[in-house]
């Protein structure tokens, strides 16, 4: 049943007309995937994931990415993975539950009705964890959600 409540789809940030990179979310981690170029050995590719930083490049190039990330991650948790020519970060979001509107702080940021839609998203995942034996996954919300964080008492921490 929590797979229901997972990511519809990907979120697309686009700069200058082309697509940069997609992206989704679950409560505890945020995933980028970014089309390689055709013909570049996967061995030439790196990503050095920090705390609040991300590069993503081709070595001996400039980064293709070198922005700060919207919130901290953790970087012990947090991977690399490159298959069928899409490079996949996972970012393991240092605090569980938090709504990210964009990986890369200020840069594609989700609109109001999207950002708000992922907090419902996000919360009906925390109610299925916390409650494993019910479906949630039509449940709605009326009014304003609740942050899945904070929402009474906060989540349920490993």
């Amino acid at each position: 049943m929590a797979e229901k409540l997972g990511p519809e789809k990907r979120h697309s940030f686009f700069h200058g007309g082309q697509k940069v990179f997609e992206w989704d979310q679950t409560l505890e981690e945020v995933n980028i995937y970014i089309t390689l170029p055709p013909n570049v050995p996967t061995k030439l590719f790196h990503c050095k994931i920090q705390s609040t930083h991300l590069e993503v490049g081709i070595k001996g190039n400039p980064p293709y990415l070198n922005h700060d990330l919207t919130s901290p991650v953790k970087t012990d948790d947090s991977f690399w993975t490159i298959e069928d020519d899409i490079l996949h970060v996972t970012l393991q979001k240092r605090e569980k539950g938090q709504t990210w509107a964009s990986p890369i702080q200020g840069q594609g940021q989700l609109d109001p009705l999207v950002a708000d839609q992922e907090q419902k998203r996000l919360m009906l995942q925390r109610f299925q964890e916390e409650n494993p034996g019910f479906d949630f996954s039509q449940a709605q919300f009326s009014g304003n959600c609740p942050d899945p964080r904070t929402f009474m008492g906060g989540i349920r921490s490993d």
